[in-house]
């Protein structure tokens, strides 16, 4: 367990993920001009934290290992499946808790009906997965491995 402590490519893609969880809470407060710290902890969002976790591991392992090692073509084939996910699926996953929000808002709204609403900021636009995978490619170059 202390070697995962230690271990600075697992590090860095948390550092990563980590910057791009706290970026969240400024750029909503400047798209909705408030605070919200509940962006933290809460998927979905500019940046996508999931881009830039995977990209600061691909990076980091390239760097250690070397561009051409196996362990980096893992790596760089397992961001590429979760920037993928989070754009396409996570998104139109999201897009259909919307929906069926509206649909509960429109056939309940006599108040006899309590369903939960459903998440609907689950994915990211490829905006947010780029700057995302932009944020993890930095922070993996600066940090010294």
């Amino acid at each position: 367990m202390s070697g995962l402590l230690h271990n600075r490519i697992l590090l860095t893609a948390l550092l990563a993920w980590a910057i791009a969880q706290g970026l969240k809470v400024p750029f909503t407060l400047i798209k909705n001009r408030r605070w919200d710290f509940h962006r933290l902890v809460s998927p979905g969002g500019m940046p996508s934290s999931h881009s830039a976790l995977v990209s600061a591991l691909a990076v980091a392992v390239g760097r250690v290992e070397g561009f051409a090692a196996p362990e980096t073509a893992i790596a760089l084939v397992f961001a590429f499946i979760v920037m993928y996910d989070s754009a396409g699926v996570r998104r139109a996953a999201g897009a259909q808790a919307s929906v069926l929000n509206k649909i509960i808002d429109e056939v309940f709204r006599g108040g006899r009906f309590r369903e939960e609403r459903l998440r609907e900021l689950l994915g990211h636009t490829p905006v947010e997965v780029f700057a995302g995978a932009l944020l993890g490619l930095i922070v993996a170059s600066a940090v010294r491995l």
